[in-house]
């Protein structure tokens, strides 16, 4: 498998001979979560789905930034404690991302349980001179890094005076970055240098190495990451271990709407409960995945709609291969071959989930060719129902699950609605159908049967 790596600019082999490690940066939990976080994540949960599939172990580590200024102004905002904020926004965020179909990650190691951690860090930086201590706070000394820059290919001299550096006369120089801030404003720790509390980059390095080692696979996280986070995360992480850091830097793009960015000052950002709520986790899977993740990608409803539209198509294949019966003698072998061999040279080829997805609706396309034409045999249907579902289980889709009183309701009111239909009782067969159609059941008429599936219900379906 290749993988971009923004380090190198360039594809990188993956070794997926032995157990990969995976570090993603996770959110910073003073708010709810929102559509961009959703696909950062949903990315690299199909990436470990991917590679799970194919018998690969999985260390995935996600932290949760559970101190920063951000959460102490929001509890200062409310009266209330950063801990509490932080609890809050992690109990959500596990609602949030359980109802959108990710697998939980091995470990979420949050920065206030690392804090010794955090200090022996710093410590070592001090003892190699290249953090030093001023009245404000410890200090990661950027000049000490040549190699500064590399993953944002920014340059130092350019950097010098950038809009986004902290204004910090105490400093030995504009570049530097705190690891370690002073503070007397809870929550605050000790230290060899007094009372405070983490920099922001420090504590990702720091957990990152405690649980994947100095030198571990895959590090990733949004675009907007790539500077100044990852690169401070590199900078202090190399000069401490004297090893390189993560062998691959996956970065992926960010979320807009109708064209512009995310902001509060605009109001338009769509949180996870928002748009599950009103479309459910398919659909948002689904836009998710619908361009390469490398790149931007626009949230309209109109691009949802479509979704729901192509959801619709993957929900009657799966009926029909349900309910298929009876023998065919259409070949499938090469169906299977193609769209499964798509698939996985998609997904190998740095995570293509938009022709993955399109291998996928392939296979949906031919199923629904194949009910439609009365040439779905029973065995051909298991065959192809077994590689759906694997494709579903690594994008991350699911149809909802029955239980076998519901279907053997349905069953008998479309049993029932076949007697009125003989007996031309038709306004009784009407009824039926009606109440059917409120239990969002569709029904599909063939020769000589008809079949019925289960739409999931979506708000804005309409």
């Amino acid at each position: 498998m290749k993988i971009h790596n923004t380090l190198l600019n360039s594809e990188q082999e993956l070794d997926i001979s032995k157990k990969v490690k995976i570090y993603l940066c996770g959110v910073t939990v003073y708010d709810e979560s929102h559509i961009g976080h959703a696909r950062t994540i949903i990315i690299f949960d199909v990436l470990r789905k991917f590679l799970e599939s194919k018998n690969v172990e999985i260390e995935f580590v996600q932290n949760f930034t559970d101190v920063d200024d951000k959460i102490i102004n929001r509890a200062n905002s409310e009266n209330t404690t950063a801990e509490a904020i932080s609890t809050k926004y992690i109990e959500n965020y596990f609602k949030d991302f359980d109802g959108l179909n990710v697998k939980r990650a091995t470990n979420y190691p949050k920065a206030t349980e690392h804090i010794d951690d955090i200090i022996k860090f710093i410590e070592k930086l001090i003892e190699k001179k290249i953090a030093y201590t001023t009245k404000n706070g410890v200090y990661f000394s950027v000049s000490k890094f040549p190699e500064y820059g590399k993953l944002s290919k920014k340059k130092i001299d350019e950097l010098q005076s950038g809009s986004r550096i902290e204004v910090d006369d105490a400093k030995n120089d504009p570049l530097d970055f705190a690891v370690w801030k002073f503070s007397s404003t809870e929550p605050v720790w000790d230290s060899p240098w007094g009372k405070g509390r983490p920099g922001w980059h420090i504590e990702c390095s720091a957990m990152s190495i405690k649980y994947l080692g100095e030198n571990f696979d895959i590090h990733g996280g949004g675009r907007d990451l790539i500077f100044p986070h990852h690169e401070n995360e590199i900078a202090q992480s190399e000069s401490c271990t004297g090893l390189p850091f993560a062998k691959i830097w996956m970065h992926v793009g960010m979320v807009t709407i109708n064209g512009e960015k995310m902001s509060k000052s605009l109001g338009n950002i769509k949180s996870i409960k928002h748009v599950l709520e009103n479309w459910g986790s398919n659909i948002i899977r689904l836009f998710c995945l619908s361009g390469h993740y490398s790149k931007p990608i626009d949230y309209s409803e109109e691009l949802l709609k479509e979704n729901v539209t192509k959801w619709r198509q993957v929900e009657t294949s799966y009926y029909e291969l349900i309910h298929a019966h009876g023998e065919s003698d259409e070949k499938i072998d090469s169906i299977i071959y193609k769209t499964t061999t798509d698939f996985d040279d998609a997904l190998n080829d740095d995570l293509n989930t938009h022709l993955a997805l399109s291998a996928f609706f392939q296979l949906v396309k031919e199923t629904n060719r194949l009910a439609a034409e009365e040439k779905l045999g029973s065995k051909d249907a298991q065959i192809i129902k077994k590689e759906l579902e694997r494709m579903m289980k690594i994008l991350g889709l699911s149809i909802p699950e029955m239980t076998e009183s519901e279907k053997q309701e349905i069953n008998n009111l479309i049993s029932n609605r076949e007697k009125f239909r003989k007996d031309k009782q038709f306004e009784e067969a009407d009824k039926i159908r009606d109440k059917l159609n409120d239990m969002n059941i569709e029904l599909i008429d063939h020769k000589g049967k008809t079949v019925w599936m289960k739409k999931e219900l979506i708000l804005n379906d309409n």
